[in-house]
């Protein structure tokens, strides 16, 4: 494995920095306090490709490697991560699904519009008894025709606020739920899709989280995604792909919060010298540092996994388990470094330290990363 960014890679993160700092920096923490997701940076993001970092080029894509990508979402979670959620989900659960698994038709119709960001994308899976059991769906689609009648209730969908196309799981067949999960495209003003109230989180306020009602909505068989029964394979390669985005996602708060206990740290004084001349203030910066790095390497070894054509769900577990726990520990020991001020809303540290714990739930909490992790250990010695 190569351990030297190649000039592409210099590049992205060069760019995707300058736009960061320059577009989401000086808002960032009036959007948070404001929950309000800029959609007026968000315009311009379309046509520079953040909505379609990995779609073919003939769509309109960026068609960048998944290194590329993990780079994108990290310099913009490092300045704003809330953002950064809203480009990861677009791009990985949103987006990906369609690539994979659509017909021609299917990607023809949506993907231009998704890469372009006319549309942007959200990942429906998650009810009040199905969550971390993806084989709990209780949403039904019962078939009428040439169409699905979908009655149900998701909660919790990233993006879902804004979402001009969901993708929707819901059970064809109580009898069978597992067998029968399956995967509606939804589109937005779709009569009987209907948008709840955004939540008001702990963290990533910025993005507008909420729940997605569907009552006697008519869907088309033509936005079914894939066939019947595929409901559980799509969620399980759409998740593989998602976790990368959120352990980097991760892996950028980490970043941000630790920079900002190096500047801290060099201007605070404290009995008339630097906290950062303090051994303590510089072992905290050292494990911070060595968290981070071992965080970017598994990011990387997954990424270059995927593009290989390889299985990659362990290696994306192992990334998404320990970035998104590594940002937990970096951001309550960059509040630390700051002191009483870390704990202000002044400072932005204290934004990466709400922002850090929800990348241990989503996507698959901590505790199913392990699950995944130690069936594909488990299955080597067998």
């Amino acid at each position: 494995m190569n351990f030297n960014p190649c000039m592409k890679h210099k590049l992205v993160r060069k760019t995707v920095r300058l736009f960061a700092e320059t577009e989401l920096s000086p808002i960032a923490h009036e959007i948070d306090r404001d929950a309000r997701l800029p959609m007026e940076v968000l315009y311009k993001m379309g046509p520079l490709n953040y909505f379609g970092l990995q779609a073919p080029k003939k769509y309109g894509g960026a068609a960048m490697d998944s290194i590329s990508y993990a780079i994108a979402v990290e310099e913009l979670s490092r300045v704003c991560a809330a953002v950064g959620l809203c480009v990861s989900v677009h791009n990985s659960v949103g987006l990906f699904p369609i690539l994979k698994f659509g017909t021609r038709e299917q990607q023809d119709r949506f993907i231009p519009r998704l890469a372009s960001g006319e549309y942007i994308g959200a990942f429906s899976l998650t009810e009040a008894n199905a969550g971390s059991d993806a084989g709990g769906v209780e949403t039904h689609a019962v078939k009428d025709g040439d169409s699905y009648i979908i009655n149900g209730t998701k909660i919790f969908v990233t993006n879902g606020g804004i979402c001009d196309l969901a993708l929707i799981f819901a059970v064809a067949d109580f009898n069978h739920p597992r067998q029968s999960t399956s995967v509606f495209m939804i589109q937005k003003g779709q009569a009987g899709f209907s948008v709840g109230e955004i939540e008001d989180l702990c963290g990533m306020r910025a993005n507008p989280v909420s729940s997605l009602f569907l009552e006697d909505c008519r869907v088309p068989r033509s936005q079914l995604l894939g066939k019947v029964g595929d409901g559980l394979k799509i969620g399980l390669a759409a998740l593989d792909a998602g976790r990368i985005g959120i352990a980097v996602q991760a892996l950028g708060i980490a970043q941000g919060a630790f920079d900002a206990a190096v500047k801290y740290s060099k201007e605070r004084q404290q009995f008339n010298k630097p906290i950062a001349s303090f051994q303590t203030i510089q072992n905290y910066l050292a494990d911070m540092a060595t968290w981070i790095d071992a965080a970017r390497l598994l990011v990387y070894r997954a990424c270059a996994v995927k593009d290989s054509g390889r299985p990659y769900s362990a290696e994306a577990a192992m990334a998404k388990l320990y970035c998104s726990e590594m940002a937990t520990r970096v951001t309550n020991m960059a509040v630390q470094v700051h002191g009483g001020y870390g704990y202000s809303k002044e400072y932005d540290v204290e934004r990466y330290f709400r922002d850090a714990k929800v990348t241990e739930i989503y996507e698959g909490t901590s505790e199913v990363q392990r699950m995944v992790i130690s069936r594909a250990v488990l299955s080597k010695l067998t």
